[in-house]
């Protein structure tokens, strides 16, 4: 089966409006989480990486827009326009869009909004983006908790394969709204510093807002040079709980299994573990249990909410596509906010930046429900 590839990428976020800006902060261990003083989001100060809104504004403006947009409508606009412009795709009947969130427009249901409640449908979220770049296909809509960002890569692969598109752009995006804060917040889910993935003293997550973007094709040429492909995925289900999941890591174990028998390799073969690392209590835990049964304690791996909060709908995309960057790099990028370890089993999680030959790395992510993805990615020059 032909192989499909990421290329052309572009991420909007706290830490800058570009790939190469943001991983570039995230190799200098830069966060973009900073402490929030808004009443108007929430009633107390939070910590949560928010992007600017007159970095934002002024951006957006030079895309020339002829209409008013949602500020999430900006964001993945702006994401999605340098990825659509590199690639020199041409819009046909053949060229799909996925767009990735979990809560969409779901600020327009806040009573000072001036867009319409319809607008909260991602239906009409959808249609905004397809109208403004002019795609002949009708948008998928995905949205499946915490993992739809990576699930849209194996969703995109398996349309490509299936002879449905040629190239697929996938944008993701979320942001940090009353809805949001307040429905963590009742979890006890918020953590009253920044997070701290795996360590001993995390105490819940850090909310972020981005988008990201990138094109999925089984064209190779005019790659870009951090291009990698896919050798395999899978998503499993763990039938837990609505917000817990399963302890024995059962749905992330069975789908990290899935990807790597199509992958045809072994968890010897996998250079490092781009993981889902929420910093609550029972994911991170969930997490070590999953990769020791897997045999992969010892593989290096690092969360990145530390940088960039947990974004949703948007975290296992712009989690990739720094993981396009860190292959390309020949670098392991820290797991910012450890302390003392806080998961009962072993991990092998990135302290320090590291400059090591790397060519294959594993991204998961869990999620609200009960849904685990798992997905192997290859540089692009070894595929």
């Amino acid at each position: 089966m032909n192989r499909v590839y990421l290329s052309h990428n572009s991420i909007v976020s706290a830490l800058g409006f570009n790939s190469p800006e943001v991983v570039r902060k995230i190799a200098q261990e830069i966060s973009g989480i900073s402490l929030q003083n808004d009443k108007e989001l929430f009633p107390e100060p939070f910590y949560a990486s928010v992007v600017s809104s007159e970095k934002l504004e002024e951006e957006f403006l030079k895309l020339n827009p002829k209409k008013a947009y949602t500020r999430l409508e900006k964001m993945m606009l702006l994401a999605l326009q340098p990825v659509i412009e590199t690639s020199n795709v041409q819009m046909d009947e053949k060229v799909g869009l996925i767009i990735s969130t979990t809560k969409g427009n779901i600020d327009v249901l806040e009573n000072k909004s001036p867009f319409s409640k319809e607008r909260a449908y991602l239906s009409a979220l959808g249609k905004e983006i397809q109208d403004f770049f002019g795609f002949k296909t009708e948008p998928i809509l995905l949205s499946n908790a915490c993992v739809s960002g990576v699930l849209a890569i194996a969703v995109a692969k398996r349309l490509i394969q299936q002879g449905i598109f040629s190239d697929v752009f996938i944008v993701a995006g979320d942001i940090v709204t009353q809805f949001t804060l307040s429905g963590f917040s009742s979890f006890q889910a918020m953590s009253s510093q920044p997070c701290k993935p795996y360590s001993k003293d995390r105490d819940g997550i850090t909310l972020g807002e981005l988008s990201a973007s990138v094109l999925i094709t089984s064209n190779k040429e005019n790659l870009c040079k951090e291009a990698i492909c896919v050798l395999g995925d899978a998503s499993c289900n763990d039938a837990n709980h609505i917000s817990g999941p399963s302890r024995t890591g059962e749905g992330l174990y069975r789908s990290v299994s899935g990807a790597l028998q199509e992958a045809c390799l072994s968890t010897r073969d996998i250079d490092f573990i781009s993981a889902h690392g929420t910093a609550t209590l029972f994911n991170d835990e969930m997490e070590a249990v999953a990769f020791n049964r897997l045999s992969m304690q010892d593989t290096p791996l690092h969360s990145l909410k530390g940088y960039l909060g947990h974004t949703l709908g948007a975290s296992g995309l712009v989690e990739t596509i720094i993981g396009m960057h860190s292959l390309a790099q020949n670098m392991l990028y820290t797991s910012l906010g450890l302390g003392s370890m806080g998961v009962s089993l072993p991990l092998n999680v990135i302290t320090k930046p590291e400059y090591k030959n790397i060519k294959t790395f594993l991204k998961t992510a869990s999620g609200f429900g009960g849904c685990n993805t798992a997905v192997i990615f290859q540089k692009a020059i070894s595929c």
